[in-house]
C-alpha cells in the first residue's frame, strides 16, 4: 500500500514585481498553511519521504508544515521539477518515489495537484485551494504503478474557520 498526501502551497502574494517562482506567502497565507498543519496531525504517518516544490511559496509552506508537525526541515527534499502546473508532469515525479517508501508528502501548485488528485482519487474536487490538503491510498506495492487511489480526507482552511 501506498500513501500520497498532496499539499497545495498556501496564498501567495502578486504585490511584488517578482518572478513567480519567487513569490513569498501573505499573511493570509501562513494563517492558513499554521491552521490546516495543525488539524492533520493526526493523518500524518510516522515515516515518510517530504518532497516540495523549490518556488519560495511551496518551501515556504513546506517549511510550516514541518515546524508544526514536528518533522526536521533538513529531510525535506527540495525538488525544482516539482515547480510544475502539468499533472502529467507531477504523476512522473510521483512515480518515481523510490519504493522503499510507502508514504510521501508532496508540496506543489494548481493546476496539477487539482488535475492529479481528480485523476487518481476518488472525490472530484474543482479545485485543491491553496493550504489544500488531500491524502489518497493506493493499493500497490510500487509507486510506478499507482492507479485508481481512494481520497481519505481532503482538509481546505474554509473548513476550518
Amino acid at each position: 500500500m501506498k500513501q500520497l498526501i498532496l499539499i497545495r502551497h498556501a496564498k501567495s502574494s502578486w504585490e511584488a514585481p517578482l518572478r513567480d517562482y519567487d513569490r513569498p506567502l501573505t499573511a493570509k497565507g501562513i494563517q492558513d498553511a499554521h491552521l490546516v498543519s495543525t488539524r492533520v496531525i493526526n493523518d500524518i504517518p510516522k515515516t515518510f519521504l517530504v518532497w516540495s516544490s523549490a518556488a519560495k511559496r511551496a518551501s515556504e509552506t513546506a517549511l510550516i508544515f514541518a515546524q508544526n508537525l514536528s518533522f526536521p526541515v533538513e529531510s525535506i527534499v527540495f525538488k525544482e521539477e516539482l515547480y510544475t502546473f502539468d499533472e502529467r508532469k507531477l504523476e512522473q515525479i510521483i512515480k518515481s518515489c523510490p519504493d522503499e517508501y510507502d508514504h510521501l508528502i508532496v508540496f506543489g501548485h494548481n493546476e496539477a495537484v487539482t488535475n492529479f488528485v481528480n485523476k487518481f482519487g476518488t472525490v472530484f474536487i474543482d479545485n485543491v485551494t491553496t493550504s489544500g490538503f488531500v491524502n489518497i491510498i493506493f493499493e500497490n506495492q510500487s509507486w510506478s504503478h499507482i492507479e485508481n487511489g481512494v481520497t481519505k480526507k481532503v482538509v481546505f482552511p474554509r473548513d476550518l474557520k
